[in-house]
């Protein structure tokens, strides 16, 4: 599904963002990246959805070869892979139904599926409710799953969290922890970037340790130890 072979990344050649990772993620498969601010983290992230390219090795996901992608075939190699950022990204002007559906309309989906997909995807994450909310009117963590919603409407074999928790409080963390857990029951693959050891520690699912831009450590059900 997801197999990275010799990739390194250097801005300069003091700035090195990843050295020689080598790595291979199964389909269905809930894997924690792990490691400090700094690590090399992001920069993995920017290379798995093409918005970086590596300077050495190959990336290959669902098939692409992602090393040599033509920059026209991005947008279709992303709606396999669906993203979550720290700062939600919502469209404030928006409400939660028509950011969801936003995310389709870009792709030039019909009404018709608009209007299929968007409350499915919105009940998957438990915001029926909040439909016709704006973004000013929702908690963190509600912001958070309108994210997730968002990134599950073109049915994503990939889903890549890139530290989804950072800025919620415990109670906001786990549900937001529980419902990547029943993405990934659904069967796709979660790839979760986070420093937060309670988080991954609690999962007890494989751990990834990546230390000044290198995998130090690569557990099938490891703990994640400062």
């Amino acid at each position: 599904m997801i197999k990275l072979t010799g990739i390194t990344k250097w801005y300069t050649k003091k700035n090195i963002g990843v050295e020689d990772i080598h790595l291979h993620i199964n389909a269905g498969e809930f894997v924690s990246i792990v490691g400090q601010s700094g690590t090399g983290k992001t920069t993995l992230v920017k290379l798995l959805i093409a918005e970086e390219r590596p300077t050495n090795g190959k990336i290959e996901i669902g098939g692409w070869d992602v090393t040599k992608i033509p920059y026209r075939d991005i947008p279709l190699l992303r709606r396999q892979i669906g993203v979550i950022f720290q700062d939600f990204k919502l469209l404030d002007k928006k409400t939660v139904g028509e950011n969801v559906a936003f995310a389709l309309q870009v792709a030039g989906e019909s009404v018709r599926r608009i209007k299929e997909i968007v409350p499915k995807v919105i009940d998957i994450v438990g915001l029926k409710d909040k439909f016709h909310q704006y973004p000013y009117q929702l908690s963190g963590g509600e912001r958070q799953r309108v994210a997730i919603a968002r990134s599950l409407v073109h049915r994503p074999k990939i889903l890549v969290a890139d530290e989804p928790t950072g800025n919620l409080d415990a109670i906001n963390t786990q549900e937001i922890v529980e419902i990547l857990k029943k993405i990934n029951e659904f069967g796709t693959t979660v790839v979760l970037v986070t420093h937060n050891k309670d988080i991954v520690n609690q999962l007890r699912k494989r751990v990834v340790t990546i230390q000044d831009g290198q995998i130090t450590s690569d557990k099938k059900q490891g703990k994640y130890q400062l």
